[in-house]
This record gives C-alpha cells, structure tokens and sequence, in this order.
C-alpha cells in the first residue's frame, strides 16, 4: 500500500508529503499520527531546523474522512482522540522546530487551522481556506478559537467559523494567513526555498524567537478545552442531523434535532 504521508530529510528541511489524493487528502488517524509524530521527533533532532508540510494532487486537504466523524457519532466507534487532541494538533501548538506549508488547492477543517501554527505559509493561486465546523454541528479545533481571530479579528474569524465563508488566496495573504500567493506551477520550489533558508540560520536563536511569538501552554490549554466541546457535538442529535444531510446531499434540519 502506497504510504499516505512520504517522509523526506535532506538539507536540514523534513519535508511531509500528504499522499492520499485518491481521496482529496481526507486525514486518517494513521496519517494524523504520521504526521504529529513526525514533527514531535524533530524538536530533538538537531539535524532538523525546519519542517516543510506539502500535499499531493490538487488539493492540500479536504481535512477529516467524515466517515470516521459519522461512526463516532453511531457508537460504531469510540471518539478517542478525534475530539480534537489528535498528535497532529498537539504536535503543531508544541512544535519548536519552525514550519512552512505549502497549500496547493483547497485546505478544509484542520487543513485550514493547522496554517495558523504554521511560521511561513505559501498558497498557489487556487487556494481556498475553509473551516465548515458549524456547518457540520461541530466546533473549532487546533486552537483555532485563539489563533483565528487573533489573526484576522473576531468578525472576520465567525464569519469563518459560523457562516462558513471561503477564503481565496488573495484574500488569506491579505488578511495575513498567508505570506504569499505564486504560481502553482513555483509553490513547491518557492516553499522549499523559504524552507532551506529557515535552515541555514542559527538554530538556537530561530528556536527562541520562534517560542517567543507562541503562546504554547495557552494554546494546548485551549485544544483540551476545544476538545470536550468537539467531543460532545460529534456524538450529538445535530451532528447525526449534519452527517445525513451531508451523506443525502441535502440542506441539513437542525429544527429536528434536539
């Protein structure tokens, strides 16, 4: 079986090569260890000073496969760490080692608030940043209720959040979520490069200043916080409303379920 995220160390950049585009990038809990694991390990490995986080196919990542979302909230499945305390979550909020993404098409859900840990971002210029949680009877994870609005201010994050409004890649390096837009045909050669030149600077000092703009017991405090909401939405009568309406391409009835 074709491994679903490739690992790639070279040059002092650990590239992570999201590898599902069979399935639009949908992360499994496989792939979400694969990924967190990866990063946790380099905060140790003084021949990392930079992570590079790139997808293939045409989208960076249609976020959570919701099929595993409608078998917690079934009972088929238990909701372990999904409820957004996953290795990747926590990874990201405690990463000391800076990293870049860059995002080629869509980033849904977890695809658009792991960004926002993110020190460089790169976008091609069919990006779309989306994060449908309410949409799905869910709510913010990864922080995100810290970090967004925090980014791009209060109205502009609930816009986000609660109306499911679609951000392009004009837009996301205007509002600063991302730094630049280019070409998709540049985006892995123009990230790899901002990867490499992280890389060649003194590690200790990116190491601080990058520790010194975060906020990461706040953030990790928030992901548990998040993530007791997280869990008792997946498994609620709205969510099992929203999972249906999804699965029967239909606008959901929230009125009916209570």
């Amino acid at each position: 079986m074709t491994e679903h995220v490739l690992v790639e160390k070279s040059g002092g950049v650990l590239t992570l090569t999201l590898n599902r585009p069979e399935k639009k990038n949908a992360l499994t809990g496989e792939m979400y260890a694969k990924v967190g694991d990866s990063i946790t390990a380099a905060n140790d490995d003084p021949s990392i000073r930079c992570v590079l986080i790139q997808a293939n196919g045409d989208m960076f990542t249609s976020g959570n496969d919701l099929a595993s979302f409608a078998a917690v909230n079934s009972g088929e499945t238990p909701a372990g760490d999904r409820r957004g305390g996953s290795a990747l979550i926590l990874a990201l909020a405690a990463a000391k080692v800076p990293i870049v993404a860059a995002v080629n098409g869509r980033a849904v859900g977890v695809g658009t608030t792991m960004l926002l840990h993110c020190d460089q971002v790169l976008v091609d210029e069919n990006a779309l940043l989306t994060t449908p949680f309410v949409n799905l009877a869910l709510v913010p994870e990864a922080a995100s209720s810290i970090t967004l609005p925090a980014r791009i201010g209060h109205a502009r994050a609930f816009s986000m959040f609660v109306l499911g409004e679609a951000v392009d890649a004009k837009k996301a390096e205007a509002w600063g979520i991302a730094n630049a837009v280019v070409p998709a045909g540049e985006l892995r050669a123009r990230a790899r490069a901002v990867a490499e030149a992280i890389a060649s600077k003194p590690p200790a000092a990116v190491a601080i200043t990058k520790a010194l703009m975060r906020e990461s017991a706040r953030y990790l405090a928030r992901i548990e916080e998040e993530g007791g909401h997280f869990g008792n939405q997946l498994k609620s009568p709205e969510a099992k409303e929203a999972f249906a309406a999804f699965r029967e391409k239909r606008a959901p009835d929230f009125s009916k379920a209570g």
